[in-house]
């Protein structure tokens, strides 16, 4: 699946890939944050922290009309508060999909998946 985003010029078309690079990047930049998981956590191994090559895994994008969705699985680290590392992922996912990739999400749904004691 992928987004089109209507320009002046014509449509441009961002498939789930570079969404998950620009929210993946987002979502890793905010402090309390170990990093990004899978959201199939049984089938694609507990413990792994996703680099910058698989954000895909940790980022569900979906469309339902013009409205799209972002769901992101995180890993956070233990003594952080959670709503608020949920609260600044949400925002920054919103802003740099909007000023980067020209087009506003309805929705950011946060997972955390655990927490890592350091």
């Amino acid at each position: 699946m992928s987004v089109k985003v209507q320009t002046p010029e014509g449509i441009i078309s961002l498939t789930n890939d570079v969404i998950a690079t620009v929210v993946g990047a987002a979502v890793t930049d905010n402090y309390g944050v170990v990093g990004m998981v899978s959201k199939n956590l049984l089938r694609d191994n507990l413990n792994e922290v996703l680099k910058k090559e698989n954000y895909a895994k940790g980022v569900v994008i979906s469309k339902s009309g013009d409205d799209v969705a972002v769901d992101v699985y995180i890993l956070v680290s233990y003594g952080t508060k959670i709503s608020v590392i949920c609260q600044n992922i949400q925002q920054a996912v919103k802003y740099q999909v909007e000023q980067l990739l020209g087009f506003e999400t309805k929705y950011v749904n946060v997972h955390v998946k655990g927490v890592k004691v350091d």
